[in-house]
């Protein structure tokens, strides 16, 4: 087997720790060694943290495993990455390029079975992870959008926000809502609904024209309004 290693260290405390560099790269070498492989090359990054993506040292070692189709070890999963959905993309990326992935520290090999299992969960567990972030963010969109509040990004059409993001009705705007719901429930489409409003000198928030996408985005909003409110 070839190997390709990869040492970290982002601060003075790490080396006084005893995770410096060469610590780092003793271990690696002594893994290289005791499973009869090819240590190719040694890669590292010195005074860099684990949450940058963009890493010299990080991009040198995933060329060098894809292109020999090697292991890349590393001491421990923190000094690979800070973030668990970065170290998942790195293993998917050495995955589908044949090569494989090995953490000292935590015991993961992906080049046996039970050590694809352990990479697995893990990937796993930062899907969970992101899923959750995502449900929260709705959750308190919702909360905000039923409390009549801001929910980022510009206000939108029909409405103004005060100092506290709380939404107000804007009058004037309100009155062309209503105008483009009667369209629509019409059966027009939305580009004669924009032209109707153009010809009549209504303007966007912003002070510009209607087109057939602006129209859809008010009628999308203020419909998801009315499910919030049910």
């Amino acid at each position: 087997m070839k190997v390709i290693g990869y040492a970290r260290v982002s601060t003075e405390k790490q080396v006084k720790e005893g995770i410096s560099l060469e610590a780092q790269e003793a271990k690696i070498k002594a893994w290289a060694e005791l499973n009869d492989s090819e240590l190719i090359a040694i890669c590292r990054d010195e005074g860099v943290s684990g949450a940058k993506a963009d890493r010299a040292g990080l991009k040198k070692a995933l060329e060098a495993a894809t292109e020999h189709k090697a292991a890349l070890v590393v001491y421990s999963l923190s000094r690979l990455s800070r973030s668990t959905r970065l170290t998942c993309e790195i293993g998917d990326k050495l995955e589908n390029a044949g090569a494989d992935l090995v953490s000292i520290s935590e015991k993961i090999d992906t080049t046996t079975a039970a050590g694809k299992m352990v990479f697995r969960v893990l990937a796993a567990m930062a899907e969970f992870e992101r899923d959750q972030i995502s449900e929260r963010t709705k959750l308190a969109l919702h909360h905000k959008k039923s409390k009549g509040e801001k929910t980022g990004g510009d206000v939108p059409f029909g409405w103004d926000a005060d100092d506290s993001g709380k939404l107000i009705e804007n009058d004037t705007e309100q009155h062309v809502i209503k105008l483009i719901f009667d369209e629509w429930g019409r059966g027009n489409s939305l580009g004669s609904i924009a032209k109707r409003l153009n010809n009549d000198g209504y303007k966007t928030k912003r002070g510009s024209k209607f087109y057939a996408q602006t129209i859809k985005n008010i009628l999308n909003y203020n419909k998801s309004l009315l499910k919030t409110a049910a």
